[in-house]
C-alpha cells in the first residue's frame, strides 16, 4: 500500500494556487508534487518555483507520460474536465477533479465509467460538504432531528458581484454561468442533505439581461457587456420521487440589499437552516428555537483542507470518499435540465442518470 502519493496539478489558476496547491503541500508526510502543467506555460513556471515544483508542462498528456503520477488535481475551465480526468485515469492515475464534474451528464457519466474501468478514484471539487456547517446538518438530518424532509429552499444570492477575471463569463470553456459555477455547490449540498433523492422534474428559468445591459454596478471587475453571453440569475423548483421539493435561486449580479447564503429544510418533524446552523422543533406546545443552534461556520479555506484530506487519504486506503463520482453526476443532470427547460420553455422529465 502506497504511504506518500505523487500528485500532479493541472491547470496553475487561482484555484490551484490559492487552495489545492497549498492544502496538498500541508500535508508533507503524505504527498509530494513532482509535476503541474497549463496551456499557459510561463504561468505554471510561476506557481512551480512558488512552491517548489520540480517539473513543469504545457502539454496534460506529456505530464502523465513523462513523471510517475499516484493523482492529480484538475483544475482547468470545465469543457476541458471529462476528456483530462479520462485521460488521467487511463494513465492510472486518481483523480480529484474541480467543479462541475462536466460539461454534461454525458460526459459525466464517460468519467464514472472511466474510473470503474481503471479501478482508481474519482472525486469532484464539491467542497461545501466539509464545512462545520454541513456537517452539523446532516448529522442532524441522520438523527432524525426534523424528520423526513419535505421542502428544501436555496438561495445562492450575490449582489451585482459577477466574476470580470479569468473565463467564468466564456460559454464556450465554462458551459455557463452563474448556475454551473456558484449554484452548483448548493444544488450538491443540498442532494447530500437528504441522501441522494431521485429527482423526477426540473422547471428552470435562467437570465442574463441585466448584464448585457451597459453600464452596469458590477463589485467584482470589469467584463463586455455586449459578449456576455452566460446566465447571471437563475430559478428553478425541482420534484423527487419521494414527494419532496426543492426551490432553487442563485444569482452572481441580484439587484438585492446584500449577498445572500441560504439553505433551509423544512422536515415532517422540524427544520433547520445551514447559514446560520440552527433547528427548529416544537417544544412544549410552543413553537421555537432548539437549543442546538450553534456558531458552526462556512470557512470555504478549512473545506479546502478537508477535501484534500480525504482525497489523499482515501486513495491511501485510510478512508472513503466524501463526494462520489455518481453523486456529482446527478448534480450535473439537475443543471442540464434547468438549462433544457428554460431554453424549452416547460419543465423537463428526468429519468435515472446511472
Amino acid at each position: 500500500m502506497l504511504e506518500e502519493l505523487r500528485i500532479g496539478v493541472i491547470g496553475a489558476g487561482g484555484i490551484a494556487q490559492d487552495r489545492h496547491i497549498p492544502a496538498l503541500a500541508a500535508l508533507k508526510n503524505k504527498v509530494t508534487i513532482p509535476a503541474i502543467c497549463d496551456v499557459n506555460q510561463s504561468k505554471a513556471e510561476k506557481v512551480a518555483k512558488t512552491f517548489d515544483i520540480p517539473y513543469v508542462f504545457k502539454e496534460y498528456e506529456e505530464m502523465l507520460s513523462t513523471v510517475v503520477l499516484d493523482a492529480v488535481v484538475i483544475c482547468t475551465p470545465n469543457k476541458f474536465h471529462a476528456d483530462i480526468t479520462i485521460t488521467a485515469l487511463r494513465a492510472g492515475a486518481h483523480v480529484l477533479c474541480e467543479k462541475p464534474m462536466a460539461m454534461t451528464t454525458f460526459e459525466s457519466r464517460k468519467m464514472v465509467k472511466a474510473a470503474k474501468k481503471a479501478d482508481k478514484l474519482l472525486s469532484i471539487g464539491y467542497h461545501y460538504r466539509y464545512t462545520e456547517a454541513a456537517y452539523m446538518a446532516k448529522k442532524s438530518i441522520q438523527e432524525q432531528k426534523i424528520g423526513d424532509p419535505l421542502v428544501t429552499r436555496i438561495r445562492a444570492m450575490r449582489r451585482r458581484k459577477v466574476p470580470g477575471w479569468g473565463v467564468f463569463t466564456n460559454k464556450e470553456l465554462q458551459g455557463g454561468g452563474s448556475l454551473i459555477d456558484y449554484g452548483c455547490h448548493f444544488i450538491d449540498l443540498a442532494f447530500w442533505l437528504l441522501n441522494h433523492p431521485q429527482p423526477v422534474e426540473v422547471i428552470g428559468r435562467t437570465y442574463n439581461r441585466l448584464s448585457t445591459t451597459p453600464n452596469q454596478v458590477n463589485e467584482w471587475g470589469a467584463f463586455d457587456y455586449q459578449t456576455f453571453n452566460v446566465d447571471d440569475h437563475v430559478s428553478s423548483y425541482i420534484t423527487f420521487q419521494d414527494g419532496s421539493s426543492l426551490q432553487f435561486e442563485c444569482s452572481w449580479a441580484a439587484n438585492i440589499k446584500e449577498d445572500e447564503m441560504h439553505l433551509s429544510i423544512s422536515g415532517a418533524e422540524g427544520g433547520l437552516s445551514v447559514y446560520p446552523f440552527e433547528i427548529y422543533r416544537p417544544q412544549d406546545n410552543e413553537y421555537q428555537l432548539s437549543e442546538e443552534n450553534a456558531d458552526h461556520n462556512h470557512n470555504e479555506d478549512q473545506a479546502g483542507e478537508r477535501q484534500i484530506s480525504n482525497f489523499v487519504n482515501s486513495c491511501l486506503g485510510m478512508e472513503s470518499l466524501l463526494v462520489k463520482p455518481e453523486e456529482a453526476l446527478k448534480v450535473n443532470q439537475i443543471i442540464e435540465a434547468i438549462y433544457d427547460s428554460s431554453n424549452k420553455g416547460r419543465s423537463v422529465r428526468l429519468e435515472n442518470p446511472e
